[in-house]
């Protein structure tokens, strides 16, 4: 972050404890699955086999080629939205900014049924579904990421150049584009890892004909029980997963320190600018809302017109699935709001502690979901730590993606805090603790609410770690929609789509509420 302004420094023991509790808690359940997925995965025979498979090398190349293409797909259609949004103010702008930002939390499977629902049958388990589907799911990381750069750039520069006879084009591409590449090679790194790690997606949409890494580490050590060559694909994975990060880190670090002059919105100025604004919100109104529309609509659609045959087919399954999502998300919701609020206020106090702190934090959402429970599923198999039967390890797991969500919400908040605010309350007798409830505490409140709802949100359509950690009356709705849709026939097909929108709907209203409580300068 460029703002490095700090908040009151909380009290130290808030600050060591917070610290403490969030790294013991990551270490446990993050850095010790990973560690034994690399000590299985490095071992010889697991290396030799997965080098010498050819079918391993055409699954390695196909995600990474699928994953190219997707990003630049992506980067293409989100740069026009991220241009309207950042520089021009017109009725709707909010609204336009939380719908682009409903399918990032969408649960995977839920974006591969409205696809499967949108597509024609000629599309169904091809490489062009799984592309469109992922520029559908990352184009919030290019508007978030880059837009929120180009509202800052000085658009003083931009007209001096102008002045100086470059036209509009010239302007974009040597001065605009320029500045924007930074924050154009970050979320292109982002993009990349989502797609990369695609897991959900790629089931629901590119069947056995277009396994990625994800698909075939779920099937060797799922269907196959391999899990020597398992461990070693998880292991190829966080090489990868490594890599970009790195690339992520050296991109965000060459960020320009751009003046904020004439950085707020305006409202477009003439009809060109109303067109521009009026065609782009309408192109990505309707790349967004198509999907999700057909998949409402193939819910109630039979072979003979409108029928009510897939709501009612959820059956008593279908809602106890739903519960137990629900149960899950709030479990999860908790543990990430206790933990990552506690590591919020350690890392806005500033200190090289804060900084350790915020980007160990932020490995696990790096890092895909499948991996991270496979890790889980052959670390704590043994006892005195035997939790596959467990119920807390499903949302302790999806704490853990949750965490990093809360902490981007809430230490903006904290870091724009008026220190004098906390000055003026010591001034007055107020103890260390007196301050920290009445002054930080009550003002990052509604920003923690807000990370508390992307947790409930994100934990309620998680899918990769749960399919390795699920057990037999512990269904959750997103597993229950996937095995739904890989069974024949019409009535499963209206099913599975009744079962997404009931996700769809729950999973939307968690965002619309977390929209309303986010900061503007939150990350997300």
């Amino acid at each position: 972050m460029d703002d490095h302004r700090v908040a009151l420094r909380p009290p130290a023991a808030l600050r060591l404890g917070g610290a403490a509790v969030a790294a013991l808690f990551v270490g446990v359940g993050f850095a010790w699955p990973v560690l034994t997925i690399i000590g299985r995965g490095l071992r010889a025979g697991a290396v030799r086999d997965l080098v010498s498979n050819p079918g391993i090398r055409s699954v390695a190349w196909f995600t990474t080629w699928q994953a190219g293409l997707s990003t630049v797909a992506t980067i293409a259609v989100g740069l026009p939205v991220a241009y309207v949004t950042a520089r021009f103010r017109f009725p709707g702008r909010r609204a336009v900014l939380a719908f682009v930002t409903v399918p990032f939390v969408l649960p995977t499977v839920v974006v591969g049924a409205a696809f499967l629902s949108s597509l024609p049958e000629s599309w169904h388990q091809t490489a062009g579904a799984i592309v469109v589907a992922h520029v559908f799911f990352n184009v919030a990381v290019v508007v978030r990421s880059v837009g929120g750069l180009w509202g800052q750039l000085d658009r003083g520069l931009e007209e001096a150049a102008r002045t100086l006879g470059a036209s509009p084009a010239r302007v974009m591409r040597y001065v605009t584009l320029p500045l924007l590449r930074p924050a154009i090679l970050g979320a292109a790194s982002i993009v990349f890892l989502f797609t990369f790690t695609s897991y959900g997606v790629v089931t629901v949409l590119g069947g056995p004909q277009h396994p990625t890494i994800e698909v075939e580490l779920y099937r060797r050590a799922v269907l196959l029980g391999d899990l020597p060559v398992a461990a070693a694909l998880a292991v190829m994975q966080l090489g990868a997963v490594a890599a970009l990060l790195f690339w992520w880190t050296r991109a965000q670090a060459r960020r320009p320190r751009v003046v904020r002059l004439g950085a707020a919105p305006r409202p477009p100025g003439s009809p060109r600018e109303w067109a521009v604004v009026g065609g782009v919100t309408a192109a990505i109104v309707a790349f967004i809302g198509w999907p999700l529309g057909a998949l409402v609509l193939r819910s109630v659609r039979g072979r003979t017109g409108l029928t009510t045959a897939g709501w009612r087919a959820i059956g008593s399954d279908g809602w106890e699935a739903l519960a137990t999502s629900v149960r899950f998300a709030l479990a999860a919701m908790i543990v990430a709001t206790v933990i990552g609020g506690l590591a919020s206020f350690t890392i806005g106090a500033g200190g090289r502690l804060a900084d350790i702190l915020d980007s160990g934090l932020m490995v696990p959402l790096g890092t895909s979901a499948v991996t991270l429970g496979f890790g889980i599923l052959i670390t704590f198999d043994t006892p005195p730590f035997d939790l596959r039967g467990s119920p807390v390890i499903i949302p302790l797991a999806h704490a853990l993606v949750g965490i990093p969500f809360v902490v981007r919400m809430v230490v903006p908040t904290l870091r724009a805090i008026d220190p004098g605010l906390g000055a003026a309350a010591a001034t007055l007798g107020a103890t260390p603790w007196r301050r920290f409830l009445h002054v930080d505490a009550r003002l990052a409140s509604r920003s923690l609410l807000a990370g508390a709802g992307f947790a409930f949100a994100i934990s309620l359509g998680e899918f990769g770690a749960t399919s390795f950690l699920t057990r037999r009356g512990r269904t959750t709705l997103p597993i229950e929609i996937a095995r739904t849709f890989g069974r024949p026939g019409e009535l499963a097909a209206a099913r599975g789509a009744a079962l997404a929108t009931v996700l769809l709907i729950a999973t939307a209203t968690a965002v619309l509420a977390v929209d309303r409580l986010r900061p503007e300068d939150a990350a997300w």
